[in-house]
């Protein structure tokens, strides 16, 4: 917990009306910081995260720069600045490729991706006026590890990835510290249909049978995920309050599990062909 009010943040939250976005903002505003916490309905996120005097609830669709600006101006009138940044907001189109429609392709990376864009554009200026903060991405395991019936979710927090993993280069020179975050399987509303969860447009017949098992699969799944947000939440607060953000935090031991695996099969990938790769130099005069 912060010793003093020099060592309290201001915190903006996106996606802070449900799930994972609620965890965030409760703890820290329990670990001594004030939180802007965002959403479409801030109605919702009051009554969601709790009444508290170093709480404000803005409404904010991250597909929207004006109102991520407009949430980024509510937060310096009313803290005076902004510290550190949660781009937490999310949907999830399941589904095989084919059976993506190319709205929902569309839709997909326009939340996932661009909106983070949208609001981080909104807040970076502040920071760097500063020369100091922090900018905390949630992206996901399928983020890093490529998995079935993910296509468009995997697309676009691939996406984030890369694109926190340079951001960290424009951004040392401030000051300003990335991390990205990607959990496991936790028990948030991910999997709920209607509220982050949205089924295939399109009907395939050769994926029917596959799309059925994997739908009533992931939907027996919700609630009974590993891992848990608030403890999540809390590593969050932990790892931002410590001041040294690791550039990647992996989430859950079934994330860590999944990345490794990764890892040791692109190692094997990469060996199995070594010699093939390392004959590709340009050899002059020849």
């Amino acid at each position: 917990m912060p010793n003093d009010m020099t060592d309290a943040k201001v915190w903006l939250v996106t996606g802070a009306g449900r799930g994972l976005g609620i965890d965030i903002a409760q703890q820290a505003l329990a670990a001594g910081h004030s939180v802007v916490a965002t959403g479409r309905n801030p109605d919702a996120i009051l009554q969601a995260v709790g009444a508290h005097e170093n709480l404000l609830a803005v409404a904010l669709d991250i597909t929207d720069p004006k109102a991520a600006t407009a949430a980024a101006q509510a937060a310096v009138k009313r803290f005076g600045r902004i510290d550190v940044l949660v781009n937490n907001a999310g949907n999830f189109y399941a589904g095989y490729f084919e059976n993506i429609s190319a709205d929902q392709f569309r839709a997909q990376i326009e939340t996932n991706f661009f909106g983070p864009l949208n609001v981080t554009r909104a807040v970076l200026p502040l920071m760097r006026a500063r020369r100091s903060g922090q900018v905390i991405t949630i992206t996901s395991t399928a983020g890093l590890v490529g998995q079935e019936f993910v296509a468009a979710y995997a697309a676009s927090k691939f996406a984030l990835e890369g694109w926190m993993e340079s951001l960290r280069f424009d951004l040392a020179p401030f000051d300003i510290k990335t991390m990205s975050v990607e959990p496991g399987f936790f028990r948030t509303e991910l999997l709920v249909e209607g509220a982050s969860t949205n089924w295939p447009e399109l009907s395939v017949e050769d994926y029917a049978q596959r799309t059925h098992q994997t739908i009533e699969a992931w939907k027996g799944m919700n609630g009974q995920q590993g891992g848990d947000p608030a403890k999540l939440a809390a590593a969050l607060v932990t790892l931002s309050d410590s001041g040294d953000l690791p550039l990647r935090f992996v989430a859950g031991a079934d994330a860590m599990a999944a990345v490794e695996a990764n890892l040791q099969a692109i190692q094997t990938q990469i060996d199995a062909h070594r010699d093939l790769s390392a004959s590709l130099a340009f050899e002059p005069g020849k």
